[in-house]
């Protein structure tokens, strides 16, 4: 502690950090008084670390004490904070929402009397101005004499306002989050931004409200920060003890030799909806993304993400929007929004003039910064206007959200996965052909081509009549219903609410298999990706890689695949084509669902049995989907199109001019149906090697 003054009278920093166990340690019954009356108390020990440093040399010092770990049975929910703990130094688990811009504050101020008397005041009020009743130069009182402030002698502070909010996990279901007005003094300003978690330490206070000129007898809750603990540890709001914890070791061990730990989870993840064959497979991915691969930063400052990026798309009915409302509920630090009622700010962040009812502009958070280190759910992804889908690129890709608006400049986290349902602009999506890839279904929702690649799974829900399959889902839908309590009962306590017993570990579904609860589940959950930080070894990258490799050179090995002739291309031409069916990101994919799998068995090193499943998984996803090649995430079509259409595009510009093709024309005719340059200068640089067209003057072609 002594150091810490020595720096501060260096004027290194302006601040004292002193742990409440250090005070308890040194004094308990003095702690409790700190407890009870941390105003006076704080104030009297800032004025006498003043005094010791202008004894030590420094001058001009407005030092700081800053109290932190404060016990727990000082924390309080936002929500209960009353009159009986107004003026006691209380913690709460809390998220910022909205930031305001920083306002000096006059903290000593120096007031001249008509007769040149100076007097000092301390301004402990934010509020309201304190000014001098009566001169003690010439015994005037106010109103009589004029005080003027001396603004050059006047010591400040800087001051900012917070909006907090209480976390997800702590709101009843049903009801509002609460939110809170925090006072943040000196060098706390631009210590937290919005979307973070934090534990503030502070001290709520009261001012009266107004109507008018007129106060009432009503007070409103402000607080005053006096420090503030940035949560380093994700996941910390889902307590899990020492005996849960054996629990879930004990849970792996005996399900995870085989799939049966899979399976498990496939069956518990929103047990009350029927799991068809697809949808089996869709929520083993979720079950993988619910625990999500490694985020990591190398060397040089890039970082690679560790979430995984789905999304659904359905008919109506498929139990899209029930999924996502259960994943979310699941999810530690789940969000669940609708593309329908969201804008741009609302997902990433907002501007917000009159935050604090000063008329500046204050930054507040969207769905994603909020959702940081857990999962965004959003329904109706397609209602989302196309200005405000560029926004969702770099937060899904970079997880960073980049502010500069109404004069604010800020980064933002927004380290999440992304769960998406999107539905067909018609109605109802029209069947697949046989050769059709999943992108025909993706242009149907009028989302924009690029946004694809930026999900690692899309899985297609359609509502295909099939006998046998409609009547067990019937059953289940009628049982399911069936065995609910009549919510007007539950209301007029007639009937007893249907709780689950969140002490519990298994519970039985209605088609009678053993799923995990709710509780259990998400304490699973959060104890892997707060623990479990998986890595591949050798032999696991040795699999990925040839997987890789492999599927890169596959398009040797077909290229007398009779689909080739759907796209009109003759055979001397198909050798001429370069197809791409994975790239880079694919790969990337294939890492972060190998790596949640392994955390899923709660292991460090993810091994080849990890890197099968995720191949496995991977592999059924991208046969299903029919998907070529990477460029149809990009552009829709597969290179093989393309390059097709490339070459009908010349065709026609040859009928048109006498059989002569401008390189200009080509490519201006290619970029309205959405082909790169590239793409076009590739086609004619194939065709002109392989003798196809010839170059009759620069820029020229003709068909030989």
């Amino acid at each position: 502690m002594a150091d810490e003054v020595q720096r501060i009278v260096s004027g290194q920093i302006d601040k004292m950090e002193v742990s409440f166990h250090q005070i308890q340690t040194f004094d308990p019954d003095f702690a409790d008084m700190l407890l009870d009356h941390p105003t006076h108390i704080l104030r009297e020990g800032t004025a006498a670390l003043k005094m010791y440093c202008i004894e030590m040399g420094a001058q001009d010092i407005e030092p700081f004490i800053r109290i932190d770990r404060l016990p727990l049975d000082s924390r309080r929910d936002l929500r209960r904070v009353g009159h009986v703990d107004v003026q006691k130094l209380i913690s709460s688990e809390v998220s910022v929402t909205k930031v305001s811009e920083i306002k000096p504050r006059i903290h000593r101020s120096v007031f001249q009397c008509s007769c040149d008397y100076e007097t000092e005041i301390i301004q402990h009020d934010h509020t309201e101005l304190e000014e001098p009743l009566q001169c003690e130069g010439c015994g005037e009182r106010k109103g009589r004499v004029k005080f003027t402030l001396m603004k050059e002698k006047c010591s400040l502070v800087d001051n900012q306002k917070i909006e907090i909010q209480e976390i997800p996990e702590r709101v009843p279901s049903g009801a509002q989050p609460s939110t809170g007005m925090v006072i943040l003094e000196g060098d706390l300003v631009n210590t937290v931004l919005p979307g973070t978690r934090i534990i503030a330490n502070m001290i709520p206070q009261m001012h009266s409200e107004r109507k008018g000129s007129r106060k009432t007898p009503l007070f409103e809750i402000f607080y005053s920060m006096v420090s503030v603990e940035a949560e380093t540890t994700p996941f910390t709001e889902i307590i899990i003890d020492e005996e849960e914890e054996e629990e879930i070791k004990k849970l792996v061990k005996e399900y995870g030799d085989s799939n049966g730990l899979i399976d498990l989870l496939v069956d518990s993840i929103a047990p009350s909806i029927f799991s068809t064959p697809v949808l089996r497979w869709v929520k083993r991915t979720l079950a993988l993304q619910l625990f999500g691969g490694v985020a990591r930063v190398s060397s040089d400052g890039t970082r690679s993400r560790g979430d995984i990026h789905i999304l659904l798309m359905g008919d109506p009915g498929v139990a899209k929007s029930q999924l996502l409302t259960y994943m979310s509920n699941l999810s530690p630090r789940g969000k669940f929004t609708s593309g329908g009622s969201v804008s741009a700010a609302g997902l990433t962040a907002a501007a917000v003039k009159d935050g604090f009812s000063d008329g500046r502009f204050a930054l507040e958070a969207g769905v994603l910064p909020l959702s940081d280190r857990g999962l965004a759910a959003i329904d109706e992804f397609d209602k989302i206007s196309k200005q405000d889908t560029s926004a969702i690129h770099p937060a899904m890709e970079q997880q960073k959200i980049r502010v500069a608006k109404g004069g604010i400049t800020a980064t933002l986290n927004s380290r999440c996965a992304v769960l998406a349902a999107a539905n067909p602009i018609s109605g109802r999506f029209a069947p697949l052909s046989a050769n059709a890839s999943i992108m025909q279904s993706f242009k149907e929702t009028g989302l924009e081509t690029p946004l694809a690649s930026r999900f690692d799974l899309i899985w297609l829900l359609q509502d295909t009549p099939e006998p046998g399959l409609d009547e067990k889902i019937a059953h289940h839908i009628l049982q399911n219903r069936t065995s609910g309590v009549s919510e007007l009962q539950i209301e007029d306590k007639m009937g007893s609410e249907p709780i689950p017993d969140s002490e519990e570990i298994m519970d039985i579904g209605h088609d009678q298999k053993q799923h995990l609860t709710t509780n259990f589940l998400r304490k699973y959950v959060a104890y892997a990706k707060r623990n479990i930080h998986p890595s591949l070894d050798d032999e696991a990258k040795g699999t990925l890689i040839k997987y890789y490799i492999k599927t890169r050179n596959s398009f040797n090995q077909r290229q007398n695949n009779p689909r080739s002739a759907d796209y009109g291309i003759s055979q001397s031409d198909k050798n001429q084509i370069t197809e791409i069916p994975v790239t880079a990101r694919a790969l990337e994919a294939l890492m972060r669902l190998t790596e949640a799998h392994a955390r899923i068995h709660l292991r460090q090193i993810a091994t080849v049995a990890d890197a099968e499943v995720a191949k496995a998984i991977f592999m059924h996803w991208r046969n299903e989907s029919n998907i070529r090649d990477e460029s149809e995430f990009q552009t829709g079509m597969s290179q093989q199109k393309q390059s097709s259409t490339v070459r009908i595009i010349m065709q026609e510009i040859s009928d048109a001019n006498e059989g002569l093709m401008k390189m200009s024309q080509i490519i201006d005719a290619a970029l309205a149906e959405g082909i790169s340059e590239t793409i076009v200068r590739n086609a004619i640089s194939n065709l002109h090697r392989g003798g196809t067209i010839y170059e009759s003057q620069t820029g020229t072609y003709q068909w030989t």
